[in-house]
């Protein structure tokens, strides 16, 4: 247990910099449990993934240079009144809390009311920032020293307790929080205590997250250099010569996709994959699930199939939602994978092989071609004149496939098990970035996909639907999807000789490569 029955505890988590991959397992596995989470604008809204569907979220706003929804005080109260009442509180900070985070005054609030509490440090943005801008903050050749400053100091002070005259040349990195807002004083506060102006300085902006921004400059440039460029906060400054190393160690900005703005239209459950794969790419996903999974509200043709089941030569997965709520049925009716020893099993790709192996069965065949089509060519290859075969699928499909092994011979049961719902919401958000000409590209992994961003896109007519989609590209997984597309009058762009999500990530990859050879 994590706290005492009845007895709330606070635990004062560090969120990381942005990528929510660099949160700690211990922070992780806290917000797994947490009953009520109050988080920061600087901690990614993807942390809140591994939070239970029950469990309070309350946005603390705190945003630099910005309206605060809740004071510091006020943040002090809901951590001590959430606790009292017997919650098990996190407390989720972007960075760590105690770097210029303000943990220590929550926890003093907190150690006052008699509230049992715990702090789970953070990786800090000072070395993320230095680290994903390719900037190591010590090197012996360099320096040896570094040091970390906030350029916000405490409103109401009189003077700074910052000691400009030493910290200008004692130490070697010289790292700032905050200071954005403050730049033109502090690079002229380093300079007048003996900072050389051709010392140089990297400003980075959203660190280790897909849309992070550095520029470079010098302690007499910078402030300009900043201005010019719109760099607002969140953003670090990092002076010394170790920037220097930048031209040499700089990764993250370099990767194939980064800065890339990519629609995954994937259900939220499947998305998982290809976000994955597009952001190792450094690539921006943003998630417009298209498709919302229900079951169907009848499975009488499932059941009645199920009670008969070694009578069928062939069970014929389509999808990895098809063996979902295949087997989620199946064991409803309290059977499990022994039930289906009769038939042979035969599956649409690799992808849904897999996805059977994770309930300890293997395909009996997987065809050359990944599709409704491939899969039919290679039954008809088998032979299925006179054979019984259990297709479980979409209440709504293409019926290419049965109609195929049918027209053959074949007595195929078609068993609807999940169907496919648009999802609400969002539209005005997505209208309003392809306006902006904010999105690179759109990913289509299935026909169904393709219609219902149709749908949320919400177009007026066939002209308003290409002066929103002008300039965006298409990547569509296959050729059934691909058809589709171009059915609604749009192009595709990208897709990959084999119809898996790897070699989609892997053609988007290529195709961006190529287009920023022929721009160098």
């Amino acid at each position: 247990m994590m706290a005492a029955r009845n007895r709330g505890k606070v635990y004062l988590v560090g969120a990381g910099p942005g990528d929510p991959g660099l949160i700690t397992l211990r922070g992780k596995y806290l917000l797994e449990r947490a009953e009520v989470v109050v988080y920061d604008y600087l901690a990614s809204p993807k942390l809140l993934r591994h939070v239970p569907g029950d469990a309070e979220l309350i946005y603390a706003g705190k945003k630099g240079g910005g309206l605060h929804a809740f004071t510091q005080e006020e943040i002090n109260q809901l951590l001590i009144d959430r606790a009292a009442g017997g919650r098990t509180v996190v407390r989720l900070k972007g960075g760590d809390p105690f770097i210029f985070g303000r943990g220590a005054e929550e926890i003093e609030e907190l150690v006052a009311a008699g509230i049992d509490f715990e702090v789970v440090p953070g990786v800090t943005s000072a070395t993320a920032a230095a680290t994903y801008a390719g900037i190591p903050i010590t090197h012996r050749e360099y320096t040896a020293s570094v040091a970390f400053i906030t350029g916000h100091e405490a409103p109401g002070k009189k003077e700074s307790n910052i000691a400009w005259d030493k910290l200008a040349t004692g130490a070697g990195t010289i790292v700032i929080y905050m200071g954005i807002k403050n730049l033109p004083d502090i690079t002229r506060r380093l300079i007048d205590n003996g900072r050389d102006p051709q010392t140089p300085v990297a400003v980075v902006r959203w660190a280790s997250t897909p849309i992070q921004h550095s520029v470079e400059g010098t302690l007499a440039t910078i402030t300009d250099v900043v201005r010019e460029r719109g760099i607002r906060p969140p953003a670090l400054v990092i002076v010394g010569e170790v920037v220097r190393l930048r031209n040499t160690i700089d990764w993250f900005e370099k990767r194939p996709l980064f800065g890339r703005h990519i629609v995954v239209t994937r259900t939220r459950e499947q998305a998982s994959e290809l976000v994955a794969g597009l952001e190792e790419q450094g690539a921006d996903c943003l998630e417009y699930s298209t498709i919302h999974i229900e079951p169907v509200e009848d499975y009488g043709i499932l059941d009645a199939a199920l009670d008969e089941i070694t009578t069928y030569q062939w069970l014929l997965f389509t999808s990895l939602n098809g063996v979902t709520y295949f087997f989620r049925r199946l064991f409803a009716r309290g059977m499990d994978a022994r039930s289906l020893n009769g038939p042979k099993i035969a599956v649409v790709g690799r992808a849904t092989a897999e996805k059977l192996g994770e309930y300890g069965l293997r395909a009996d065949l997987v065809p050359e071609k990944f599709t409704g089509e491939g899969l039919a060519e290679a039954l008809l290859a088998q032979g299925v004149e006179g054979a019984r075969i259990l297709l479980p699928r979409a209440l709504r499909a293409r019926e290419v496939l049965p109609e195929t092994l049918t027209g053959a011979g074949a007595r195929v049961t078609v068993a609807p098990v999940y169907q496919n719902v648009p999802p609400q919401g969002r539209k005005d958000e997505l209208r309003e970035q392809l306006a902006d000409g904010f999105i690179d590209l759109v990913t289509f992994t299935s026909s169904s996909t393709v219609t219902n961003f149709l749908t949320m896109v919400d177009a007026a007519s066939d002209e308003e639907l290409q002066r929103l989609l002008a300039g965006v590209r298409i990547a569509a997984i296959g050729p059934i999807t691909a058809r589709t597309v171009e059915e609604r009058g749009l192009t595709v762009d990208i897709q990959p000789e084999r119809y898996t999500i790897p070699d989609l990530v892997d053609a988007i990859v290529a195709y961006y490569q190529h287009a920023d050879a022929r721009r160098n």
